[in-house]
């Protein structure tokens, strides 16, 4: 079974040099993928008719906010500077294949909302919207550092020292 915590957005800009790195969006709290359809629905002499009409899909995410997330700076400069970006929501477990099940899409920015409340973190929060449809599909094995970023693994006593750390995350190829 899935959980939510296995779940991480990447994010690339699409004037980004062949073979560049995919970013992960950092400190995410929380992001959901919908996909709704358009009804087609009329009226005729003989009664009603209803069809399907155009599928739209989006990604939403929250995340604390942090100004030197290469993810969430993707995300901001794509929306300022009115650019595509490309987006994959990657299950952090692998596949029976030994890869990472993937949905992939290019998106444009529909919003980005920045809160600050008084008593906790800065939150940024953002929609996308799919051009076209996703498609599914497989990426190889990510590193260990994104994986570690997205969940800590086991820890032998005496292994390390010091608090659990704020790590920086180097990109990622998808």
């Amino acid at each position: 079974m899935q959980q939510g915590k296995d779940t991480i957005l990447l994010v690339q800009s699409t004037d980004a040099a062949l073979a560049a790195s995919g970013l992960v969006i950092g400190h995410l709290t929380e992001n959901s993928y919908s996909i709704e359809n358009e009804i087609i629905d009329e009226q005729t002499k003989f009664g009603r008719i209803v069809g399907y009409g155009q599928n739209s899909e989006s990604f939403e995410f929250t995340a604390f906010s942090q100004s030197d997330d290469p993810g969430q700076k993707a995300v901001l400069d794509a929306i300022k500077n009115k650019k595509q970006l490309k987006i994959w929501e990657v299950d952090i477990n692998l596949n029976a294949n030994g890869k990472h099940d993937s949905v992939f899409g290019y998106v444009i920015v529909e919003s980005v909302e920045k809160s600050s409340p008084q008593d906790n973190f800065v939150e940024i929060s953002a929609t996308v919207q799919v051009i076209g449809q996703t498609q599914e599909g497989e990426i190889e094995p990510l590193p260990a550092e994104v994986i570690d970023f997205a969940r800590y693994g086991f820890e032998a006593p005496g292994t390390s020292t010091g608090e659990f750390p704020d790590q920086e995350l180097a990109p990622v190829t998808p």
